[in-house]
């Protein structure tokens, strides 16, 4: 038989069949047809020893875009697409990467886990009752479907799936874009781009300090179940405290970096009260960092109650619309310490999970110490000034040196003078193309020199200063004696002589009632 014969009577087959099948549906009753379809099905599936699952891309009635299919759909980019021939290019919103690749429709790609092979394909379906229109709706639904052989089917549904939800959520995570929040008047969060290039590799600090922080943050990022356990909500205080410049807010961008966590920093003035606190810690997301910055600065939480102020006798402050509306002003944001501490560690606190909550403050001797106390701060970090150490981090980072002749002498000056990283960075900085690295050591040295000689003349002059003050309390301690002694003298005197003012006699004074 030649080949075009075959081709004739493959046609005429296949058209055979197509007339079968319309007159199957259009001649038998439905409720026989429905018996035949499922017999087949059954007939199939006794044949076919492999199993299918379908993953839709929306779930439920409100067609909700289903977590499933997202986390596959991650998950394939990541590790399957390798192998497929037809790709479909697709821009994500805040994704770090510009352009993704995922699954053309109908394409099929296999992926293996502990030795057993699975089929992963991308189908769509479209509606047959679609109406005419020269606008028309694209209706189309899109799915995964997960083909495996019957025998593993207990490894893939309790197993397979759970590792590809697991680690397609962890994809998301790696390449979203990361987002600098903060809360406006209207109580809401608006956000920016977070590309704050700061890690722990450029923080200036010890060595050692930095690992015991980095392996904090670690032991809680992996944290979860162990929180679980113990019966807490999956969160952790960080106060972190010293002079300005000393590097607060470059830590929090460096454990921000570390965690790939996004930020949340959070301006109490501009919140109202207690409620919409609240509110704004209800809509963070997990894997996030709240901020509140200066926190001794934002509000009154020293817990010390204020008291009230006195009225003016005459009652001209309660009766001045204006003084009453300046009073109002300075009250401002209505956030009480207690609202506070319920954000940190109240029942709101545990929903969600995996937050991690840092004040910075300048003077953390003003806080009330129930703000700061162990289980709402849970670790407290001093970012003091700069060592040599920290100095080291900074001239590899400004000057790209490990070693130089004048090291020794700017770390003998470290040891007798005090300098923050940000006064140390600014010197070393470059501010032209024809400075190097030695200039900006030489800026450094002067800069200690400077600031040494400027720490001794302060001192003396407090000592001067404490010397004087001592003084005049004792000559004002002298003086007190002396008039008590003169007192004392007088009343003896009038006790013995009856005597005061010019000799007049106490008697006659007493009898009538005056001193000549």
């Amino acid at each position: 038989m030649s080949p075009g014969e075959m081709f004739t009577h493959f046609g005429s087959a296949i058209g055979g069949l197509a007339v079968i099948w319309a007159m199957f549906q259009q001649y038998i009753p439905l409720q026989l047809r429905e018996h035949v379809e499922r017999y087949t099905h059954k007939l199939v599936n006794f044949v076919n020893p492999y199993i299918q699952i379908v993953f839709p891309e929306f779930a439920g009635e409100k067609l909700k875009s289903s977590e499933a299919y997202t986390a596959i759909q991650n998950y394939l980019m990541e590790n399957a697409t390798a192998g497929a021939k037809r790709l479909r290019a697709d821009s994500i919103k805040d994704s770090s990467q510009p352009l993704i690749l995922s699954m053309d429709d109908h394409e099929e790609v296999t992926d293996v886990f502990k030795g057993v092979k699975v089929w992963w394909s991308s189908n769509k379906t479209t509606p047959k009752n679609m109406s005419f229109s020269f606008f028309p709706k694209t209706e189309e639904r899109r799915f995964y479907k997960l083909t495996f052989h019957r025998q593993h089917r207990e490894l893939i549904t309790q197993s397979y799936v759970k590792h590809i939800l697991t680690e397609g959520k962890a994809i998301a995570v790696k390449n979203r874009q990361r987002k600098l929040y903060t809360n406006n008047p209207s109580g809401k969060w608006s956000h920016v781009i977070f590309e704050h290039p700061a890690t722990f590799e450029t923080l200036a600090m010890e060595p050692t300090k930095k690992q015991e922080i980095m392996n904090d943050l670690i032991k809680f990022s992996k944290g979860k179940e162990y929180y679980n356990k113990i019966g807490k909500a999956w969160k952790r205080g960080y106060l972190l405290y010293g002079p300005p410049g000393t590097g607060k807010s470059t830590m929090i961008a460096a454990m921000a970096n570390f965690l790939n966590y996004d930020v949340y920093d959070l301006e109490l003035t501009a919140v109202k009260d207690n409620t919409e606190l609240r509110k704004l810690l209800i809509e963070t997301s997990g894997k996030s960092i709240i901020v509140i910055e200066d926190i001794d600065c934002s509000l009154d939480l020293t817990g010390q109650r204020k008291k009230e102020e006195e009225e003016d006798d005459d009652g001209k402050e309660k009766d001045n619309p204006m003084k009453k509306m300046e009073k109002e002003e300075k009250k401002g944001s209505k956030v009480t310490l207690s609202g506070l501490l319920n954000f940190i560690d109240g029942i709101w606190s545990a929903c969600g999970g995996e937050r991690v909550i840092i004040f910075t403050t300048n003077h953390v001797d003003k806080l009330d110490p129930a703000l700061i106390r162990r289980g709402r701060m849970d670790k407290h970090i001093e970012m003091s000034y700069c060592s040599f150490e920290a100095f080291k981090v900074l001239a590899r980072n400004y000057l790209d040196i490990e070693d130089h002749p004048l090291l020794p002498t700017i770390s003998r000056l470290f040891d007798e003078t005090k300098m923050t990283p940000a006064d140390v960075a600014e010197n070393l900085m470059p501010k032209s193309d024809n400075e190097d690295a030695e200039t900006g050591l030489r800026n450094l040295i002067e800069a200690l020199k400077e600031a040494k000689e400027l720490e001794a003349r302060n001192k003396a002059e407090e000592e001067k200063r404490g010397k004087a003050e001592k003084e005049e309390q004792e000559k004002k301690e002298h003086g007190d004696e002396e008039e008590v002694k003169e007192s004392g003298a007088s009343d003896k005197e009038v006790k013995e002589n009856g005597v005061i003012n010019g000799g007049v006699a106490a008697k006659e004074v007493k009898e009538n009632g005056f001193a000549a």
